[in-house]
């Protein structure tokens, strides 16, 4: 199988540096990132504290001084490298990591150019930019609660404790949340109205760009299911180790 390469690009203006090394973690779920690069004006205080964590990380910072007072020279620069390493043909995919709609343009190009985008940012990031990429994952689920944070949590009544879920979803599982799931099953469903799981992730993640379990409380998309109490469950072993999942409306 062939290595898929990513570009990783930066925005440090507009994202934490706090969970830099999980958000490499969940860029290697998508392929290898080749090219690390985080853009910024380092001689700003603002964004001193990504300095200490580039070595460890093996990201390359690019300095962009800013030439005029309330504008981000950093985009254009960010900007200009894609291109340059679009046309140099040696990776397969991008992940911005910012929370800034101006790169809404450059994700659109990229994919028409037939790259990959992934898009990384906090859940304060415009729409535009999210559904411009192919896939988009909010930071915030990136690093939950260890099990001394999530008991501290619960007993302040911040979070919720779950058998099979995480204790602090980004989003609510309300009724249009359940419809666009049962619209989408019945969308790839046979005579019989099963659909294969998996099957239903892809096309969810096709229709809506940020989708993730994750962000609903749920590291999986099979417990996110369950929770809903609108499918009947299927599973069938293949082999030991394998399963496949099946899902009917009630």
């Amino acid at each position: 199988m062939k290595d898929y390469k990513i570009a990783v690009l930066i925005d440090a203006d507009n994202v934490p540096y706090s969970n830099v090394r999980e958000m490499l973690e969940e860029i290697t779920k998508n392929g290898i990132p080749t090219i690390k690069r985080i853009y910024a004006d380092w001689t700003k205080r603002t964004v001193s504290g990504w300095k200490s964590v580039l070595l460890e990380n093996a990201i390359t910072p690019i300095q962009q001084y800013s030439y005029t007072r309330g504008k981000n020279s950093s985009d254009s620069a960010l900007i200009i490298d894609a291109m340059d390493i679009l046309y140099s043909e040696r990776v397969d995919g991008f992940c911005i990591v910012s929370s800034d709609s101006d790169f809404t343009r450059l994700a659109i190009r990229l994919r028409e150019a037939g790259m990959k985008v992934i898009g990384m940012g906090e859940k304060k990031t415009p729409t535009p930019f999210i559904t411009a990429c192919e896939k988009f994952i909010y930071l915030e689920i990136l690093k939950q609660p260890t099990g001394k944070e999530e008991s501290e949590g619960v007993k302040k009544g911040k979070l919720k404790p779950g058998k099979e879920g995480l204790t602090s979803p980004l989003n609510k599982i309300d009724a249009d949340f359940i419809r666009f799931l049962t619209t989408s099953s019945s969308d790839l469903a046979d005579e019989n109205g099963w659909t294969f799981l998996g099957d239903l992730g892809n096309l969810l993640l096709k229709k809506k760009a940020d989708f993730d379990p994750r962000n609903y409380g749920f590291p999986k998309l099979l417990p996110l299911i369950k929770s809903t109490n609108a499918f009947e469950i299927d599973q069938k072993e293949v082999s030991k180790n394998s399963r496949h999942i099946y899902i009917k409306i009630k």
